[in-house]
């Protein structure tokens, strides 16, 4: 799973997922992208699910790259505790995606082929996702 090797700050606070993205809403590296419509906590396992139902689709062809990062921890309280006694130990660590982040990125493969593997890993995701192509800079 993907997280920090180590954090400033062990716990966070919520915050809020209001806004689009600013950064990370174009593609770059590969020619194929997975595309945010909604705003979500990403969790790490999340991640590597898509990834892997990428990669297993495109039979280890072309390249993917990952573009979010889990680095916000998520804590957690046992359960059957009374109220108090402070924040919870952090569980889990999730990637703030908003609105418009380009998540995976793909290349070195066919576009229907690209598509059905970012179709495939949408699914492992929480959230609404769109397909989309490099624009050609004029």
């Amino acid at each position: 799973m993907l997280m920090p090797k180590r954090v400033k700050f062990r716990r966070v606070q919520r915050g809020r997922l209001k806004g689009k993205a600013s950064r990370g809403n174009k593609v770059t590296n590969g020619q194929f992208g997975l595309m945010a419509l909604e705003p979500a906590w990403i969790t790490s396992n999340q991640i590597e699910a898509a990834r892997i139902a990428m990669t297993r689709y495109i039979k280890r062809g072309g390249q993917v790259w990952i573009k979010i990062f889990p680095d916000k921890p998520i804590t957690e309280k046992p359960a059957e505790t009374r109220m108090g006694s402070g924040k919870g130990s952090p569980e889990y660590w999730v990637a703030v995606v908003k609105p418009g982040r380009v998540m995976f990125e793909m290349d070195g493969v066919a576009e229907d082929v690209a598509k059905e593997a970012m179709r495939l890993a949408s699914h492992k995701l929480p959230i609404k996702c769109k397909f989309v192509t490099k624009e050609e800079e004029v």
